[in-house]
C-alpha cells in the first residue's frame, strides 16, 4: 500500500465521519498522482486492515468515490482508478491532444476504415451533394488501454481519400495534408445506453453516456469533418469557463 494512504489519520475533533474523512483524503492522493488510471485502489479488507478502520466505513469511503467518479468498481475483481479528462469547450483540440496533455497515451481499437456512400443526414450536416463518397472511421478510443468513448468520424472523400491513412490522430492527419478543422460546432446532450452501445463502452445497458456531435470547418467554411462521439460520462467532464 503505498505511503500515502498510510499516511492517513483521522480527526477524532472534526466534525465529518470518519468516512467521509478518508473519501477526502484518497480523493486527494488519487488527485495528486499518486495511483494511475487504471490501478488497482487497496481493497476494503486491506483499508480496514491497515488503516485500524471498520470494513464498513472503508465501503462507505470507496462508495463516495464512486459517486465522484474517481474509481470505478469492476465486479469480482476490484477497485480501480478511472481515467478522467477535462475538456475545454472553447479550445478545438483532439481527443488524442487532449489526452497527452493530461499524461494518459492515447489509443484506439478500430472497427472500420472504409470509404462509402454519405447518408442523409451526413450530406445535410457536410453539404455535400447525393451520391458523395466519404471516408467512415469508427473505433473506440482508448486512454491507457480504458474505453472512454465509441466515435464515429465522417470525411468527405476529397478531404481523405484513404482511411487507412489514418492510425492514430485524425487531426494530425488532416493537419499533413493541410486540411484540420480550424473551427467547429459541438452539440453535447445524454442519452441512456442501449445494449449493443454499453458492450462496446463495457458500462451497464441504460447507463447515460454523453453523445456529442462536431461538425469541424475549415477557414473558408468547408464542412471537413463530422463526428458523432458516444463518451463514458464516469470519465469525461466538460469545462466552461462564463464571465458576466
Amino acid at each position: 500500500m503505498k505511503d500515502a494512504v498510510l499516511a492517513f489519520k483521522p480527526d477524532p475533533r472534526g466534525s465529518s465521519p470518519l468516512y467521509l474523512q478518508l473519501a477526502q483524503k484518497l480523493a486527494q492522493i488519487i488527485r495528486d498522482g499518486h495511483y494511475k488510471a487504471e490501478e488497482a485502489l487497496p481493497s476494503e479488507r486491506t483499508l480496514s486492515d491497515a488503516l485500524h478502520i471498520s470494513r464498513v466505513t472503508a465501503r462507505k469511503a470507496i462508495d463516495q468515490l464512486v459517486d465522484q467518479g474517481l474509481i470505478v468498481r469492476k465486479r469480482g475483481s476490484g477497485n480501480y482508478i478511472a481515467p478522467k479528462l477535462e475538456q475545454p469547450l472553447s479550445r478545438l483540440t483532439s481527443f488524442s491532444e487532449e489526452l497527452r496533455q493530461r499524461g494518459y497515451t492515447p489509443g484506439s481499437r478500430w472497427l472500420s476504415r472504409a470509404v462509402t456512400l454519405a447518408l442523409p443526414d451526413e450530406q445535410l450536416s457536410l453539404g455535400l451533394s447525393p451520391g458523395t463518397r466519404v471516408a467512415r472511421l469508427e473505433r473506440l478510443r482508448l486512454a491507457d488501454d480504458a474505453v472512454m468513448a465509441y466515435e464515429v468520424s465522417v470525411i468527405p472523400e476529397s478531404v481523405l481519400p484513404n482511411p487507412l491513412a489514418v492510425d492514430g490522430s485524425l487531426y494530425e492527419c488532416l493537419t499533413a495534408s493541410g486540411k484540420a478543422p480550424a473551427r467547429a460546432l459541438q452539440h453535447i446532450r445524454a442519452l441512456n445506453a442501449d445494449e449493443k452501445l454499453a458492450e462496446r463502452l463495457e458500462v451497464p445497458t441504460g447507463q447515460a453516456v454523453l453523445f456529442i456531435t462536431r461538425v469541424g470547418y475549415l477557414e473558408t467554411g468547408q464542412a471537413v469533418e463530422l463526428t458523432h462521439s458516444y463518451c463514458r460520462s464516469d470519465y469525461y467532464d466538460f469545462v466552461a469557463e462564463m464571465r458576466r
